[in-house]
């Protein structure tokens, strides 16, 4: 569970205690609010510097405990480098190259300099050039609440010098309040879908079964997101024996649910969003090697961040209408297991013979990707999936693999990618690594081998998609053991959550 943090905004001034944060540029440059804010503690402020060598570059701290004529208990100065890196427009500079400043990542950097035992913390949203805009100062808090994060629900003790305050009150001080707050009401929701989408990912897998993930997804409700549940019955009636046949070597049962958020025109189709949600993944028959195999709870990162993603639509009133459905199996080794050399039925009813029982997320995306292809009819999917270890082999951890039949939409998730900083790099979707995947068998088989193991996954799901403009994101590398990043120090990172809340905002919305 996240440790909670709320935020405010309020005009510039002093808190009572707590931790200060303030930003300056090269040569200790404060802007004019925070020189009038720290002129008790100015000449101190300065000494410390020189004895520190600390002269504002970009990424460097000064850190005063109990700076005398302040009230609070910590001062930090941030060095945000040279006033023109703080370009805020949408492109970067041609002129100077210079990218435009990642406010979020800097709230996340402000937030990584707070003792966690510290419970109430002030930033002041100013820099040596001046006030930040209040969409700045709002994804200052943005940064600052996803770094803030902290899964601790299991923890019953602490190690000595760890101590981490339950709450965070977050107050940033800017010029102009009620303005950020209401753009605070835009990220405020997107925050909460990562943290439900972080949580999701680093729950245990003793506790997150195919039906406790329905039901939490289910708390949708409440925040006006429609809930249908297909239990297995209802899944049989329609034909996904593909999904099914993975999850049948599980005493838990497998579920599909529905989530419709309708904020477009009633006349609007839908976009739709489908998730992976492999509960825990043992491999099945083709059982995974033992070591490593705990992280195999994450493997439903990509239905965790269709949950987040909907709450966020949904919190924000996001005007368009959007389909996500996720498909929640556990893939074990039982008796009544699928084996390699079974032949299944899809409910589109191409056949599909099992070589490898550890290919199964593409066996549940199968079933999902037709059926909302047939019933909702979108006017594109976008699927997420911890896939492939392939894709790692291939990008590592900083991009997330994208294949898509539609040029377009390739293109709004890169540009969306580069926006929020969870990237995607296109791959390659051709007809001849189809003939890796054509079975003597059967129509299809659920794996090529190992030379292109991403692309043929990915040339599989095309197959149960049609005509539809489709995406498919392979967020192996991305969605669970992902690196620390200035805004993410979780195992889970909520991965696609920013990405496609960013992509229906910039291309969707009415």
């Amino acid at each position: 569970m996240a440790r909670a943090l709320t935020s405010d905004f309020a005009p510039i001034g002093l808190p009572a205690k707590g931790v200060l944060i303030v930003f300056c540029n090269p040569d200790l440059k404060f802007g004019p609010a925070t020189v009038r804010l720290l002129r008790p503690t100015l000449d101190l402020i300065r000494r410390a510097a020189a004895a520190d060598r600390f002269a504002g570059k970009s990424g460097s701290a000064l850190d005063i405990v109990a700076p005398a004529g302040l009230k609070v208990s910590r001062l930090i100065v941030l060095g945000v480098g040279k006033p023109e890196d703080a370009k805020t427009e949408a492109k970067t500079d041609t002129k100077t190259n210079a990218k435009p400043r990642d406010f979020v990542r800097l709230g996340g950097v402000a937030m990584g300099r707070v003792p966690g035992r510290e419970s109430e913390v002030a930033i002041v949203a100013e820099t040596g050039s001046g006030p930040m805009t209040p969409d700045e100062a709002a994804d200052l808090a943005l940064g600052a609440m996803l770094r803030a994060y902290a899964f601790e629900r299991y923890k019953t003790k602490t190690k000595e010098g760890e101590e981490r305050a339950k709450s965070v009150a977050l107050t940033v001080g800017t010029a102009r309040p009620a303005d950020a707050r209401k753009a605070w009401r835009t990220r405020q929701p997107v925050a909460d879908g990562v943290v439900i989408a972080r949580d999701l990912v680093n729950e245990p897998p003793n506790v997150l079964s195919p039906v406790e993930f329905a039901r939490r997804a289910s708390a949708l409700r409440k925040a006006g997101v429609g809930i249908e549940i297909l239990d297995e019955r209802a899944m049989k009636r329609l034909g996904m024996h593909a999904l099914l046949g993975v999850g049948q070597g599980s005493e838990r049962e497998s579920r599909i649910v529905i989530m419709r958020w309708n904020g477009g025109r009633r006349s609007q189709p839908p976009i739709a969003f489908i998730g992976k949600g492999v509960c825990f993944d043992a491999g099945g028959i083709s059982i995974k090697p033992a070591a490593g195999m705990e992280d195999m709870k994450g493997d439903m990162a990509g239905a965790a961040c269709v949950v987040g993603l909907m709450h966020a639509l949904a919190g924000r009133k996001a005007k368009v209408n959007a389909v996500g459905a996720i498909g929640l199996v556990e893939n074990m080794p039982d008796g009544n297991a699928q084996r390699p050399g079974d032949i299944v039925t899809s409910m589109s009813g191409q056949t599909v013979e099992i070589i490898n029982t550890d290919a199964e997320g593409r066996l549940v995306l199968a079933d999902v990707l037709w059926h909302v292809a047939k019933k909702f009819k979108p006017r594109a999917m976008i699927d997420l999936a911890t896939l492939t270890g392939a894709i790692i082999v291939a990008l590592g951890q900083e991009y997330a693999g994208l294949f898509a039949n539609d040029d377009e939409l390739a293109a709004r998730l890169s540009a969306a990618g580069e926006t929020t900083g969870e990237k995607v790099w296109r791959m390659p979707l051709a007809p001849e690594y189809d003939k890796l995947i054509d079975s003597k068998f059967a129509d299809m088989k659920n794996t090529g081998g190992r030379y292109g193991g991403a692309i043929t996954a990915a040339q599989f799901l095309q197959r149960f998609v049609g005509k539809t403009p489709w995406a498919h994101l392979d967020i192996a590398g991305t969605g669970m053991g992902s690196p620390s990043t200035d805004i993410n120090r979780s195992w889970g990172s909520g991965f696609g959550v920013r990405l496609l809340d960013r992509l229906v905002a910039d291309n969707y919305e009415a």
